[in-house]
């Protein structure tokens, strides 16, 4: 039998699956590493913690699963998207990465926008610029860590570093590299104009290729390290988004997807380019060659839950830990018993400022109507309602342009909850299913390392050959109907604070 291997680098950690060829799980193993918060609403990672959970936990799956490793094919690597990783002439890491939910850059936003040109940007990059892309991380070093920029030599993302330190090569792809802010979307290249007009040296940058495409080859080096045998071909791979569309089978029009993970997505694909020219949404090349997605993200959706399961669930995580159970199940069932609406109490999801729709790097997160009368399960139910009236925003964009909508699937951890994907389904007004596949992003990546390999002959081949979903849950008109008096309530809250946000960032 023949494996291939797909490496998901999360922002909580790294989890690596060997796959069967048909898409069947064999092995896999997590292994997490911390995240580093040493200003208000700054954050960091360190690559070589990626690298190392990368290398451990491939070298599990392959102990665990007790194949010959010379019948992995080919790998695929996923990666949480926008993280800055700066290299010396010697490919040392110069500083800790400033990862996809850092706000610190909105100056270097400015300077992004007044260099290039609002509309211009858009029409190059198919995004305004945003604090969480790359190249106001870069200018941001330029200007306050001059020292570090001199001695860059290479840039990177997150799971191009992994890539580099396993087959010596830098490269990326166009869907991580979409992010970037530095790509010509529309073309799928690196534009030389915003790189001209920002003063971004093109040699720092990675070869672009399609997803599917090798780019590499391990090395003798990191065979030694990571137990799979040198020479095994790595695949451009994904950004966590796009590899998370390839393992749910959305790789055709009509078919979407949310993504209740750490950060929050409404993934739409499409074969023609779409771009929002208000750049609420974002437009990037997709892992399926010559087509493009369009998503709304939300920056807190499942770290919500965790910082409230960390700061406000000890008895529950104590008591799971007894039971074997994931503390996540008990605090689905202590928010079932609460009614829709948590006895109108309304949270605002903000923890990381904001993309979709609100572009805002200031907002924060809020509880509203919070009473005497209202207890920490209603606290809970309210942080999951709402995540999903952030990514009903997210629906109402996309339908405004005109992106139709089918099949909406849900992944992600928070998309294994019923609970949560009821609450989808009744507040989208649509049904709502998963894919039998657990694993997402990785077997997305692992389905382009298959594609690249000649597996398949192609994404939508491999798709319709690996993947396979579930009933769909159905709204529920009840639910429905009295969801909509609260999410009308939640879209007037973000206007009627705006400037109060801005005024608490100044202090």
């Amino acid at each position: 039998m023949e494996y291939v291997i797909g490496v998901d680098l999360g922002t909580s950690g790294t989890k690596t699956v060997l796959f069967s060829t048909d898409g069947q799980p064999i092995a896999s193993k997590t292994i997490e590493y911390p995240l580093y918060q040493p200003q208000n609403g700054w954050a960091e990672q360190a690559p070589e913690d990626w690298w190392h959970a990368a290398c451990g936990s491939m070298k599990e799956v392959i102990s665990k699963s007790g194949i010959n490793p010379k019948d992995i094919k080919g790998i695929g690597i996923s990666g949480q998207m926008h993280g800055l990783v700066m290299l010396d002439k010697a490919g040392n890491v110069l500083r800790r990465s400033i990862i996809w939910c850092d706000q610190r850059t909105a100056a270097e936003c400015d300077e992004i926008t007044n260099k290039v040109g609002a509309s211009r940007l858009i029409e190059l990059t198919a995004n305004p610029a945003l604090t969480g892309f790359t190249a106001s991380k870069i200018l941001w070093v330029r200007n306050n860590e001059p020292e570090i920029y001199e001695k860059c030599a290479h840039i990177l993302l997150p799971k191009d570093y992994v890539r580099y330190m396993l087959t010596g090569e830098f490269a990326t792809e166009v869907s991580d590299a979409s992010g970037m802010q530095l790509l010509d979307v529309p073309n799928r290249c690196w534009s030389d104009e915003v790189l001209s007009k920002l003063g971004i040296d093109k040699s720092l940058l990675a070869k672009v290729y399609e997803s599917p495409e090798i780019t590499g080859k391990v090395t003798a080096q990191a065979a030694e390290l990571c137990g799979v045998p040198a020479g095994t071909p790595v695949v451009g791979g994904a950004g966590d988004n796009a590899a998370a569309a390839v393992g749910t089978g959305t790789v055709q029009d009509g078919i979407a997807f949310t993504t209740l993970g750490t950060s929050g997505v409404v993934f739409a694909h499409t074969d023609k380019l779409s771009i929002d020219p208000k750049g609420r949404v974002h437009t990037f090349c997709c892992a399926v060659p010559g087509a493009w997605h369009v998503m709304g993200v939300t920056q807190a959706a499942g770290l919500s839950l965790k910082w409230f399961r960390d700061n406000f669930c000890d008895a529950e995580m104590a008591a799971a830990k007894g039971m074997k159970k994931d503390p996540y199940y008990l605090m689905d069932k202590q928010a079932e018993n609460i009614p829709i609406g948590a006895e109108r109490l309304l949270y605002l999801p903000y923890l990381m400022g904001e993309r979709t729709p609100h572009l805002d790097p200031n907002c924060r997160g809020a509880f509203i109507g919070l009473s005497a009368m209202h207890t920490r399960q209603h606290m809970l139910r309210a942080v999951m309602e709402g995540v999903v009236y952030s990514q009903r925003d997210s629906v109402e964009v996309l339908r405004g342009m005109g992106v139709k909508i089918n099949d909406m699937l849900a992944c992600g951890g928070g998309g294994t909850s019923p609970l949560w994907r009821q609450m989808l389904a009744d507040v989208y007004g649509c049904p709502v299913k998963t894919v039998v596949s657990k694993e997402g992003p990785a077997l997305g990546v692992a389905i382009l390392a298959s594609v690249g390999t000649g597996i398949y002959k192609s994404v939508q081949e491999a798709c319709k050959e690996v993947i396979k979903t579930n009933p769909a849950q159905n709204p529920i008109a009840a639910n429905s109907a009295e969801y909509e008096k609260f999410y009308k309530m939640y879209t007037e809250l973000y206007p009627a604070l705006k400037e109060s946000y801005a005024k608490l960032a100044k202090i």
